[in-house]
C-alpha cells in the first residue's frame, strides 16, 4: 500500500523493507534516545531474523526522495474484548523535515490503516515533557486520558506519561 501526499510517499513497509526498518528506527533511538521507551543498545544487536520479526506489525515510514524520513507503528491488542484498540508507537520525524506536514500525513495514513482493519481507537503514550508532541497529537484530533505518574524512567530520573486517544469511529476520512 502507498500513498502520495505532495512529494512524499508513505508506506507500508514490508519484511523485504528489513534494511530500510532498521535504519530509521537506530536513527531516529540514536538522534532522540528522550523520545522513545526503548534504547538504541537494545536494538543495535538484534538479528535479522528479530528485526522481521518486528515488521509482523504494521510499521509506515515516509520517504521524501526516495529516503526515509519519518515512520509510525502500530500494535494491536490481542485480549478479544480490546482487538478494537491499536497503540501508536516509534513516531519519529526527522527534523529537518518537522512541521512539513509530513507527520500529520503519516498519523493520517497509519489511521486509515487502522480505521480499515475495524479499529476503533488509536492510543499512544508520550512523556509529559515533550509538549511538541501532545501539541501535535492534539492538533490532530486526540485527547488526553490519563497520565501515568513515572511512567518513563531513564538514568534515575523520573517522567509522567500522558496517555492520549483518537476516536477513529468518529473520524471523517
Amino acid at each position: 500500500m502507498s500513498e502520495t501526499i505532495s512529494d512524499t510517499v508513505i508506506r507500508r513497509l514490508s519484511v523485504d523493507d528489513v534494511g530500510v526498518f532498521r535504519d530509521i528506527r537506530l536513527e531516529a533511538l540514536s538522534l532522540e534516545p528522550g523520545s522513545f521507551a526503548s534504547l538504541h543498545e537494545d536494538w543495535v544487536s538484534l538479528s535479522e531474523q528479530d528485526w522481521c520479526k518486528q515488521l509482523e506489525q504494521p510499521v509506515f515510514v515516509a520517504f521524501l526522495n526516495g529516503q526515509p524520513c519519518g515512520m509510525m507503528r502500530l500494535r494491536f491488542q490481542q485480549a478479544r474484548k480490546m482487538m478494537h484498540r491499536a497503540t501508536l508507537t516509534s513516531v519519529y520525524v526527522r527534523k529537518a523535515e518537522r512541521r512539513t506536514g509530513i507527520a500529520a500525513d503519516l498519523l493520517g495514513a497509519v489511521a486509515n490503516h487502522a480505521r480499515g482493519l475495524g479499529m476503533v481507537q488509536l492510543e499512544l503514550g508520550v512523556s509529559v515533557e515533550n509538549s511538541v508532541a501532545i501539541r501535535f497529537y492534539q492538533r490532530n484530533g486526540f485527547g488526553r486520558v490519563g497520565r501515568i505518574p513515572r511512567g518513563f524512567r531513564d538514568n534515575g530520573v523520573s517522567s509522567d506519561e500522558v496517555l492520549m486517544m483518537l476516536p477513529l469511529d468518529k473520524m471523517q476520512e
